[in-house]
C-alpha cells in the first residue's frame, strides 16, 4: 500500500534496489575463529599439558603413507533426501528477447533474475535477456506444467526451459498474475521424469529447516541447493510496479536461506521434499543503504496453488475490488486520527479510505473519503493485507458487509463487489 504525503506524515519504510550483486570475502569471522583457537591452545599449554599435546603417536606413520579413510558421513541426511526427491523437477527458465534487458523489480526488493547475454537460443534473432528458475508440478498427458515468477517471464518474446538433465525445450505461457508474481508455463512431458508436490503452508513454523533449489546467477549453477530456516511464516511487504509505485501489500514467507539472482521462481521445500513456497525476492539494503543479509521471501504454497489452478483454468485472474484508494490506520498520526478522522480512542486498527475511484463499489454503498473500515464480511480488518485477504476470498458480483466509521460514527453497509480497478489511474495510495 502507498503513503499519502499530506495525510500520512509517518514515513513508510522503503527499500533500495540492488540489481548488481557483489561477491566478497569476509575476514572478520575467520579472524575471530582463529583467535579463539589460539586462546584455546594457550590455555591448554599453560595447564602443563605440553607433553601430552606433543606426544608421539603409538603407531608410526611412514613417509608418503597418508591414506584416504572411508567417510563415515554419507549423503543420507534428511536434507540430501529432500533435495534428491525434488531436484529433477526444478528447471531453469530463460526469458528470450530481441534485445537484452535488465531484470525487473518487485515489491521494492531485488528480484532474482540473472543477466545472461551469452546463453544460446533456438531462434538466432533472440537472446536470453534474463534467467530464473521454476518447478514442474504437474503432468497431464503430453503436457507438463511449471510454476515460476511473473517477473521471470515478463517482456519475453519466447521462453526456453532447461531441464535438470540439461535438455532445452520450448515453453508456452499459460497465464500470468502480476499481483502475486506468479506464472504458469507448459512444456512437452516427453522428457519430464519428476514432479513436485505442495505442502500446506499454513502448517509451517518459524525455525523450521528449509531448502531453496534453483539456478543462482544463471543455468551454469543449475540445481544449486541452499539450506536455512523459516524466519517468519507471514511477513507483509510492499508491492511495487515497474515504475516504483506502491500498488499494495503481499504476505510472504521470510527465510534466511540463501536466495540469489536466478533463484526467482524456484521452490522453497521442507525436509519432506514438499514445496512450501516459491522464491521471489530478497532484501539487500534498507532505505539508509545499510547492507542486509539473510532476508529472502517466498510466496506461500497455499496461495501458489490457488493462483496456478485459476491460471490453468482461465489463463488469467479477475479479482474483486472496492473501488477505493486506502492506507492503513497505523500510518496516520494519533492527532490526525482524532482531528481529521474523528475516531474514538477505542479504534486502533483498520484502513482509511483516502479517495473514491470511479467506478466505485464502495462509493455506491455510501462510503466516503476519510471513512475508516474496521470489519469486512464479519472479519476484523487490521491493515491493508487483512482487508485484501477477506476481499480476495470473494468473487466479482458478491455482496459483502462492511463496518466503518464516518466522522466518528459507527456504520454498516453492504457492498456489491466490482471488477478490479487496478488498471485505473491512482495517486499515492493503494487501490482496492
Amino acid at each position: 500500500m502507498q503513503n499519502n504525503d499530506e495525510e500520512t506524515p509517518k514515513k513508510k519504510r522503503r527499500f533500495k534496489l540492488n540489481l548488481w550483486w557483489k561477491v566478497g570475502l569476509i575476514g572478520l569471522a575467520a579472524g575471530l575463529i582463529g583467535g579463539g583457537a589460539a586462546y584455546g591452545v594457550g590455555s591448554y599449554l599453560s595447564d602443563g599439558n605440553v607433553s601430552s599435546l606433543l606426544s608421539t603417536p603409538s603407531s608410526s606413520n611412514k613417509k608418503g603413507g597418508t591414506k584416504v579413510n572411508q567417510s563415515k558421513v554419507t549423503g543420507t541426511s534428511q536434507s540430501t533426501k529432500a533435495y534428491k526427491s525434488v531436484k529433477a523437477a526444478v528447471v531453469s527458465v530463460e526469458n528470450l528477447q530481441a534485445e537484452s534487458s535488465s531484470s525487473d523489480s518487485l515489491y521494492g526488493y531485488t528480484t532474482g533474475d540473472s543477466s545472461s547475454s551469452d546463453s544460446s537460443s533456438s531462434d538466432s534473432s533472440l537472446e536470453a535477456a534474463s534467467e530464473g528458475s521454476g518447478v514442474i508440478y504437474k503432468k497431464d498427458g503430453d503436457t507438463a506444467y511449471i510454476v515460476t515468477n511473473n517477473h521471470v517471464v515478463t517482456g519475453s518474446s519466447a521462453i526456453q526451459v532447461i531441464l535438470s538433465n540439461g535438455k532445452k525445450v520450448t515453453a508456452t505461457i499459460v497465464g500470468t498474475d502480476s499481483a502475486t508474481d506468479l506464472a504458469v508455463l507448459k512444456i512437452s512431458s516427453k522428457n519430464v521424469t519428476a514432479v513436485a508436490s505442495f505442502a500446506n503452508s499454513n502448517e509451517i513454523d518459524a525455525g523450521q529447516t528449509v531448502l531453496a533449489i534453483g539456478s543462482p546467477l544463471g543455468s551454469q549453477y543449475a540445481s544449486s541447493v541452499t539450506q536455512g530456516i523459516i524466519s517468519a511464516t507471514k511477513r507483509t511487504v510492499q508491492v511495487q510496479d515497474n515504475s516504483g509505485n506502491t500498488t499494495g501489500n503481499a504476505t510472504v514467507i521470510q527465510t534466511d536461506t540463501a536466495i540469489n539472482p536466478g533463484n526467482s521462481g524456484g521452490p522453497l521445500i521442507n525436509l519432506a521434499g514438499q514445496v512450501v513456497g516459491i522464491n521471489s525476492m530478497k532484501l539487500t539494503t534498507d532505505d539508509s543503504g545499510t547492507s542486509v543479509e539473510g532476508m529472502g521471501f517466498s510466496i506461500p504454497s497455499n496461495e501458489v496453488v490457488t493462483v496456478i489452478n485459476k491460471l490453468v483454468k482461465d489463463g488469467k485472474i479477475t479479482r474483486p475490488a472496492l473501488g477505493i484508494e486506502l492506507v492503513s490506520l497505523d500510518q496516520v498520526t494519533s492527532s490526525q486520527q482524532s482531528s481529521v478522522l474523528k475516531l474514538p480512542s477505542t479504534v486502533t486498527s483498520g484502513v482509511v479510505v483516502m479517495s473514491i475511484l470511479s467506478p466505485s463499489a464502495a462509493g455506491n454503498a455510501g462510503l466516503d473519503k476519510y471513512d475508516v473500515i474496521t470489519k469486512m464480511d464479519g472479519k476484523k480488518v487490521t491493515d491493508e493485507a487483512s482487508l485484501k485477504d477477506v476481499l480476495y476470498d470473494h468473487k466479482v458480483g458478491d455482496s459483502v458487509s462492511v463496518t466503518y466509521y464516518h466522522n466518528g460514527e459507527k456504520k454498516t453497509a453492504t457492498i456489491k463487489l466490482s471488477e478490479s480497478t487496478s488498471t485505473l489511474s491512482s495517486s499515492s495510495d493503494s487501490s482496492s
